[in-house]
C-alpha cells in the first residue's frame, strides 16, 4: 500500500506562489500516475493536474493551465504541483493521489487508488 504526505501549502496572498510536495512511501512510486485534486468547502473534489509514472504526458484542469505546473521526481519518490499566479479562488484543501497502470482516466477521481491526507492553501484577495 502506497502511503502519500503532501506538503507545502499555506496562506498567500493573490498572485503569490507555493509549491506543493507529495511523498510516497514506496520505491514503487514511479509505477503510479499521480494526480492533484482540489476541494473547497461546500464543493465537490475537482481535478487540477495530472502526470503519468515517467513523466511524459501531463494534464490540467483549464482553469488552472498556465499558472500551475504538475512534474515528479521518481528518484525521490515525490511529486510537486508548483501554483503560480494564485487566484483567491484557488483557496481549497489540495489532495495527491496515485494511480496504478493504465494511465487512462486520470481526469476521475474515482480512478486513484491512494490518496494523501490533504494541504490546505488559501489565497487572500
Amino acid at each position: 500500500q502506497v502511503q502519500l504526505v503532501e506538503s507545502g501549502g499555506g496562506l498567500v496572498q493573490a498572485g503569490g506562489s507555493l509549491r506543493l510536495s507529495c511523498a510516497a512511501s514506496e520505491r514503487t512510486f514511479s509505477r503510479y500516475s499521480v494526480g492533484w485534486f482540489r476541494q473547497a468547502p461546500g464543493k465537490e473534489r475537482e481535478f487540477v493536474a495530472a502526470i503519468t509514472r515517467s513523466g511524459e504526458s501531463f494534464y490540467y484542469a483549464d482553469s488552472v493551465k498556465g499558472r500551475f505546473t504538475i512534474s515528479r521526481d521518481n528518484a525521490k519518490n515525490t511529486g510537486y504541483l508548483q501554483m503560480n499566479s494564485l487566484l483567491p479562488e484557488d483557496t481549497a484543501t489540495y489532495y495527491c493521489a496515485a494511480k496504478s497502470y493504465p494511465p487512462v482516466r486520470l481526469r476521475d477521481s474515482t480512478a486513484y487508488n491512494y490518496w494523501g491526507q490533504g494541504t490546505q492553501v488559501t489565497v487572500s484577495s
